[in-house]
């Protein structure tokens, strides 16, 4: 079923006065979140919040499956293009700025979509976080940073493991900088960093909706995905941040899919050796998502993405909207 906008429901039906609904779109990468998102915002007459960390940045497109122009224009979406590479985003100021713009959304009347696959950020949101106070300290910093290069992010992982599990399982262990951190705030503290992370409860009323695939169709679309980029330009891509003058060792670079491609760029691996790594490396992230999207979370209306996934989305979506009490 596609949605017709001839007939959208906010053309007839009156949301409540006491309208702070949000609508969580959650899932694993590859899994066509993008797609729905569209179809359910332009339904709906709603706007989208993106909480995908990796399209905050300008320039990193194709290796990010962003949206495209005309997708953009078509529903106004939020939190996408509003950094340079360099600018690196907190996940403090992910949650304010997400709220800023569900805020706004809400004040004008509109259905405020929040999307994406980055599981902390989600969670940051429906779950109220007050995210952990403890101030950077450049010498702690330098001095576990020396611990990474001596030991290896492999092992550090390993080290973290021991220290605090849960954040451990959460944390790629390429992700260097987000492991720095939670050693930061361990040492600092004295606490586990997946302690100290309170919960107060999302200032909205959210239906959540996961979107997941049998994994060998979802491995099979991540597979595609990656060949597109590469065929549309993905080194390329890379290549002219470089030569703007963005250091590879920015943390936007080292997502999944821009490291490798810096690689090859070096010369340190070829390009066929960075289109496996790239494909394993985005399987793995999907094995992590799962630890924040889990199939049993009574939070969560699951949906299997097939041709008819918007017959069972829309009246979910309609009674959570217009019918809260029954």
């Amino acid at each position: 079923m596609s949605p017709d906008p001839q007939k959208s429901p906010t053309s007839k039906m009156q949301l409540t006065t006491d309208h702070n609904r949000l609508i969580v779109i959650v899932g694993p990468t590859a899994v066509g979140k993008t797609s729905l998102s569209l179809q359910l915002a332009f339904f709906f007459g709603g706007e989208i919040v993106s909480a995908d960390s990796r399209l905050f940045y300008r320039g990193m497109d194709i290796g990010t499956a962003k949206p495209t122009k005309e997708e953009l224009v078509r529903v106004r979406h939020h939190l996408i293009n509003v950094a340079n590479p360099d600018q690196v985003w907190s996940l403090v100021k992910f949650q304010e700025a997400a709220y800023q713009a569900i805020d706004d959304i809400l004040k004008r009347g509109k259905i405020p979509f929040l999307v994406g696959g980055t599981g902390q950020y989600i969670s940051a949101i429906i779950e109220g976080w007050e995210i952990p106070k403890a101030k950077p300290s450049p010498r702690l910093r330098l001095a576990i940073k020396a611990m990474t290069q001596e030991l290896g992010p492999k092992t550090l992982h390993k080290r973290l493991v021991l220290l605090d599990p849960e954040a451990a399982s959460r944390i790629d262990p390429q992700n260097v900088r987000r492991m720095i951190r939670a050693f930061e705030v361990i040492f600092m503290t004295g606490r586990r960093f997946s302690d100290q992370r309170n919960k107060f409860g999302s200032p909205y009323q959210t239906l959540i909706i996961g979107v997941n695939r049998p994994r060998p169709d979802l491995y099979n679309r991540i597979d595609q995905r990656i060949e597109i980029m590469l065929e549309n330009g993905f080194v390329e891509e890379v290549k002219r941040l470089l030569d703007q003058g963005y250091s590879p060792d920015l943390p936007p670079l080292s997502a999944i899919g821009y490291r490798q491609i810096i690689q090859y760029l070096r010369g340190d691996i070829s390009l066929d050796e960075a289109v496996v790594i790239m494909k394993r490396s985005t399987r793995q992230y999907v094995r992590r998502q799962s630890n924040w999207f889990k199939q049993d979370d009574p939070r969560i209306h699951w949906f299997v993405a097939e041709s008819t996934i918007l017959e069972g989305m829309i009246p979910l979506i309609q009674k959570f909207l217009f019918n809260p009490e029954e």
